[in-house]
């Protein structure tokens, strides 16, 4: 069972907190130098297991082809300055590359690698990285952008190399430099570790950077030797990055994929690997509960199975929760520039629609649209405080100010309150605000509603612009496999179920085979309400040309 202290709260300051950050490992340590003496100490333990390459790698193995790696950037004269640039899927040697930069205290920046070209050379050209490492599948639209922003850049292939160009096991041949330690850190803990990609759901993604913090770590999770991690998220996720971190510092085997997620296949290596800690977004649960083979496959190995990053409907965490067992389904409300998880829900049955109760080392509170903390059953804005530096947005001071204010407190942008046994509920986002008639409310409300039909997978609802009305719900579903649901059938529920006329359906609804996606999984609420408008928009145009023929009949 994790360890999960008492929150307190303060009654004048308005502040819950989870109590005080303990170090783990000494303070002054860098994450690449916990790695490092912690795979030393273990040398022969199973590293990674890549089910879909079919590799295996002990952790002396791991910590050698890092080492080879980090020589070869110090060869080039890479300084704690420079960025390596990632578009990567999770494939054998990714972690080596990883823990080359932390080894030497220079930070990545992850893309993801559906990433479209203009948006790789927006963020490319916000960090200009010395080195990238990419897949072949993308290794042409790297080398267009580095070639637009006429970056002097070394690219690296790590699969499916295309003829002539560097390959990832080029690098690996490279002796390892003599006496091979990790390098200080310039600037100590406070140093940039990584930078990963805002969700971009709002627009081109931010380059977030990541301090090289032990908060990063999830020591409250108590991993050990013994358990054996998988998630299908990218360096490019936090999620992925806490894994592959946490892989190393704890002595964890960890499994990886690089194949486009597959439920079925996810099942499989539950079962082959007895997978005991899993960390998952919402899009994919939903993926895995609607799949056939879940209800079949055995999932006993589980301790611990952590999502987080967007909304998840109660009727796929329950039954998610049905085939574990025990109790270990877990919400993690992390936010990638607070670079670590704020809350984590442990009590499903007393607190099932919450994201759970600060952490350790984590303060939080909620404040109204003047800035002022609120109290218990008030919902405003949710800020975290988490103590650390961070270097906020890279190259971006503007936006950085935003988020962050003067007192360091984070501005997440999402609204919620805290009850009254200091629970977080997240509410919805504050940019997705809707007004019908002048009248507020937020499409999370509609989407409560319609995920409890039996039918649904996953729901988006989002605002469709009249001019008399305003902003008109409108809704785009995905029914579970196998079942019949029509776009009818949500509307009426939702006319049943709802009595305030501006919370229907206003717009309508469709059913689709997937919602639209950020890069990183999340629900893209701007681009599935443009295909809804693109679906609705032609099919009143195919229904004017079938009445135009009809009157000439």
């Amino acid at each position: 069972m994790p360890f999960y202290p008492q929150i307190t709260y303060d009654d004048n300051l308005k502040v819950w907190s989870g109590g005080e950050k303990s170090n783990y490992f000494a303070p002054h340590l860098s994450i690449g130098q916990i790695i490092f003496r912690e795979m030393e100490r273990h040398p022969k333990l199973i590293a990674q297991i890549s089910a879909t390459e079919k590799t295996v790698l002990t952790r002396e193995e791991v910590r050698f082809n890092a080492m080879r790696v980090a020589s070869y950037m110090r060869g080039l004269g890479l300084k704690q300055t420079d960025i390596v640039g990632l578009m990567a899927r999770n494939t054998t040697h990714l972690v080596a590359v990883a823990y080359a930069c932390f080894f030497n205290g220079v930070p990545f920046h992850s893309l993801n690698i559906s990433y479209e070209q203009e948006t790789i050379e927006k963020l490319f050209r916000i960090t200009r990285p010395r080195l990238i490492f990419c897949d072949g599948d993308e290794y042409e639209r790297v080398l267009a952008a580095a070639e637009t922003l006429q970056l002097d850049s070394t690219i690296i292939s790590m699969r499916h190399h295309p003829f002539g160009c560097l390959r990832i096991q080029d690098i690996l041949t490279t002796p390892i430099e003599d006496n091979f330690q990790p390098s200080q850190l310039e600037q100590g803990p406070d140093q940039t570790l990584a930078i990963l990609c805002s969700s971009g759901t709002t627009g081109v993604p931010k380059a977030v950077t990541i301090t090289n913090s032990q908060q990063v770590l999830l020591t409250f999770f108590r991993l050990t030797s013994n358990d054996v991690q998988y998630t299908h998220s990218t360096l490019d996720w936090i999620s992925g990055l806490i894994t592959i971190i946490s892989a190393g510092v704890f002595s964890t085997t960890s499994i990886i994929a690089d194949n486009v997620f597959d439920p079925a296949c996810m099942c499989r290596m539950i079962e082959e690997y007895k997978i005991t800690f899993i960390f998952q977004c919402p899009s994919h649960m939903a993926m895995l509960a609607n799949c056939p083979e879940f209800e079949s496959s055995d999932l006993s190995s589980i301790r611990f199975y952590i999502y987080g990053g967007s909304n998840c409907s109660l009727e796929v965490q329950s039954r998610i929760r049905s085939r574990l067992s025990h109790d270990c389904l877990h919400f993690a409300y992390a936010v990638t520039e607070l670079n670590s998880v704020g809350c984590t829900n442990l009590h499903f049955d007393e607190k099932p629609n919450s994201v759970g109760r600060p952490i350790r080392g984590i303060s939080l509170k909620i404040i109204n649209a003047q800035g002022e903390a609120l109290g218990p059953n008030e919902t405003g804005q949710v800020c975290f405080h988490n103590g650390q530096n961070w270097s906020g947005y890279y190259g971006n001071p503007e936006e950085t100010r935003i988020v962050r204010d003067s007192q360091k407190w984070l501005h997440t942008g999402d609204l919620g309150y805290m009850d009254g046994d200091g629970f977080l509920y997240i509410i919805d986002r504050q940019k997705d605000m809707l007004k019908y008639h002048n009248i507020m409310y937020y499409p999370s409300e509609i989407e409560t509603v319609i995920s409890q039909m039996p039918n649904v997978a996953e729901v988006c609802v989002f605002g469709v612009w009249d001019a008399v009305n305003g902003d008109e719900a409108a809704a785009s579903v995905v029914k579970r496999h196998g079942s019949a649901l029509h776009a009818q059938d949500v509307v009426d529920y939702v006319n049943e179920s709802i009595d305030a006329n501006y919370k229907k359906l206003n717009a309508g609804a469709i059913i689709v085979d997937d919602l639209k996606r950020s890069a990183n999984g999340k629900t893209n609420r701007h681009a599935t309400r443009a295909h809804f408008l693109e679906v609705t928009t032609r099919r009143r145009s195919e229904n004017m040309r079938y009445s135009d023929r009809s009157e000439q009949c």
